[in-house]
């Protein structure tokens, strides 16, 4: 008994060790920002995008001691997505009259990140490059429809009609995923940083079902007029966005990055010495 009760101190305390050492390696953050949504409907469609979508999250990095490794992280991001075209552009003249159908996601993203970096001013700047596969579930949505041709009629001008978009499983997707791209800086204080990151998540995965799955929208007016403005659904509907972010995050230890005091091991030097 007394044997086991010094293995298991010994693993306790090798355990503690570990956790002590891999701790210095580890960030966690805060982050919030605004930027850009859009589609990319194919068939091809008049788009605008969407200015003004937000997005809030936390974000944990591991700081991995090889330089040019970088680190890798996960995010947590609540976000809003979505789409703005004019189903009936072809009908106006000037491109200033065009009405536009909206719609917009809520939605949780899961980036699984890769972010190769480099330290500047004493270690007191983070200047990185990152690349991240994206998850998403898009939760709820809403929209706002100003064309009165979708309504059935050219007589509701001037009528915008808006409310909850119902998502279904038989034309809507939930799920995503997709690649994302980006770059920043963070200014370290101590245990403290701050940030300024861009980010570009390119979706692969569609946000409506294409024509195999559901081809004919034709009930849909009937039962909510405005809601559903396509009368056969895209082949293909992926999502993008494009957010600026800012972000405040906290060190776990106080000594810094083992990547920072880390010296490669000098080369010995290999003289060849030619000889006739």
């Amino acid at each position: 008994m007394k044997r086991l009760a010094q293995i298991l101190t010994l693993l306790v305390a090798a355990v503690a060790l570990q956790t002590t050492i891999a701790s210095a390696q580890h960030t966690l953050a805060v982050t919030t920002g605004c930027g850009m949504a859009t589609s990319r409907l194919y068939p091809a469609q008049e788009m605008r995008p969407i200015w003004g979508t937000w997005q809030s999250g936390v974000s944990w990095r591991y700081y991995s001691l090889p330089r040019f490794v970088g680190c890798i992280g996960l995010d947590l991001n609540w976000m809003q997505r979505g789409f703005s075209y004019a189903p009936y552009a072809s009908i106006y003249e000037d491109k200033k009259q065009y009405k536009y159908y909206r719609r917009n996601y809520n939605t949780l993203m899961i980036p699984v990140v890769w972010q190769p970096h480099f330290y500047l001013i004493k270690n007191h700047l983070r200047v990185y490059l990152e690349a991240a596969v994206t998850f998403s579930y898009n939760f709820a949505a809403t929209f706002e429809n100003s064309e009165p041709y979708t309504f059935g009629s050219a007589s509701g001008q001037g009528t915008v009609i808006k409310g909850k978009y119902d998502m279904r499983p038989e034309r809507d997707n939930r799920f995503c995923y997709g690649l994302a791209g980006g770059a920043g800086f963070d200014l370290l204080f101590g245990q403290l940083e701050v940030g300024v990151r861009a980010r570009y998540d390119f979706g692969f995965s569609d946000i409506m079902r294409n024509r195999n799955k559901y081809y004919d929208n034709g009930l849909d007016q009937q039962n909510k007029p405005g809601e559903n403005p396509f009368w056969y659904t895209p082949l293909r509907s992926p999502l993008d966005n494009l957010i600026i972010s800012l972000k405040v995050g906290w060190r776990f230890n106080k000594t810094g990055f083992d990547s920072w005091f880390y010296k490669p091991p000098k080369r010995d030097k290999q003289v060849i010495k030619f000889a006739l």
